[in-house]
């Protein structure tokens, strides 16, 4: 394998990671997030965050230990591999001990990249990715000791690149009986500043989107949730209970910032198109995040 063609020829202020995220059919929920961070001095690294609804580890690994492909999900990172089929994990530390493999169904991909035409945008702090809105797990892992059962389970990847996690955003992510949900909001400070969405909503082989270049505004966003409105269509997110863990996020790709993110939040979603409700569900395992400046995060 070689380095993930995104970071090829970066030399300073650069961060990659990928979010995998795991959820067994009794409702455990583990997220696993390799990443490849470049500072601004030009040192390499790289790290393995992992969170669940208890508790998160990070785990630094020199960047000699990281390697990506460059046309498709498949990240080594030391003796664990992340891929579009399935994870083979081998930690022994004093503090995390896991092993195991998982296998994935084939994964649930949108029709276009989310980003739509911001992708051009190369001043952007972050640039978001979707490699699967929900995908079928099978597979056990050994976490601490204890057996964790994933089959029956399902998952969830995205990706993550840039120098910088916005100063302000909110992220949730869900799925509920084959329905799978992602919105993204953040203060975009250039080249334009404005606030950005994106979102994903795909049900029954249908898809729905969202985002500023499709002329979506936010009506309200805050730490309990979002109200965003594209021409007849309404989504809101409501925040109902969170179980907040802190992991890092970078800063001029340095993993220097300390976030909150609940893995296993209650989040209730509801998405209209005028009158018609065509989505309602809440999801005792949704991803929620929000970070402000001055504030949580």
């Amino acid at each position: 394998m070689s380095k993930f063609y995104h970071a090829a020829g970066k030399r300073r202020g650069y961060f990659e990671g990928w979010y995998c995220k795991c959820v067994a059919a009794d409702g455990r929920a583990l997220a696993l997030i390799p990443a490849l961070h470049i500072d601004e001095q030009g040192r390499r690294s790289a790290s393995l965050q992992l969170i669940t609804a208890e508790r998160s580890w990070w785990l630094p690994y020199p960047a000699a230990d990281f390697a990506a492909a460059e046309q498709r999900f498949c990240v080594q990172l030391g003796d664990c591999r992340f891929a579009d089929d399935g994870l083979q994990l081998h930690i022994d530390t004093p503090q995390l001990q896991l092993r195991g493999r998982l296998f994935f169904a084939p994964l649930t991909r949108l029709k276009r990249d989310i980003m739509g035409p911001f992708r051009l945008f190369a001043d952007m702090e972050c640039a978001h990715g979707v490699l699967s809105m929900g995908h079928g797990i099978s597979g056990q892992l050994w976490l601490n000791g204890e057996l964790w059962d994933f089959g029956g389970g399902y998952g969830y990847i995205e990706t993550d690149r840039g120098h910088s996690f916005p100063q302000k955003y909110l992220w949730t992510q869900a799925h509920h009986a084959g329905a799978g949900l992602m919105l993204a909001i953040a203060a975009i400070p250039r080249p334009l500043r404005f606030t950005g969405i994106i979102c994903a909503v795909t049900d029954g082989g249908r898809e729905y989107r969202l985002a500023s270049y499709r002329g979506a505004s936010c009506l309200g966003w805050d730490a309990g949730g979002a109200l965003v409105r594209q021409g007849r269509y309404l989504l809101q997110a409501q925040l109902l209970q969170e179980q907040a863990r802190p992991l890092k996020a970078p800063v001029g790709g340095s993993m220097q910032r300390i976030i909150h993110e609940s893995l296993c939040a209650t989040v209730e979603y509801r998405l209209w198109r005028g009158n018609k409700l065509l989505l309602h569900f809440t999801d005792a395992q949704a991803g929620f995040e929000y970070a402000a400046n001055g504030g949580r995060g």
